[in-house]
């Protein structure tokens, strides 16, 4: 089962691509910071938002984009 927002799915496959490109972009996050689990993904997002110092509305540009 995937969970959907506005900008299109966020399944764990197409997570699994952008969480690469995402640590490549940001090396500052590790595997654990960008680790989804179903159910937990506004969890997850905000920890990446804290940690790269970035609003709810940037980082998902920046998700979007890759």
């Amino acid at each position: 089962m995937e969970e959907t927002k506005s900008s299109g799915t966020f399944g764990q496959r197409k997570w699994s691509e952008q969480k690469t490109k995402l640590i490549a972009k940001f090396p500052v996050l590790t595997d654990a910071d960008v680790h989804y689990e179903l159910g937990n993904r506004e969890k997850m997002l905000r920890k990446i938002e804290t940690k790269l110092g970035k609003t709810k509305e940037e980082l998902n540009l920046i998700i979007q984009q890759l």
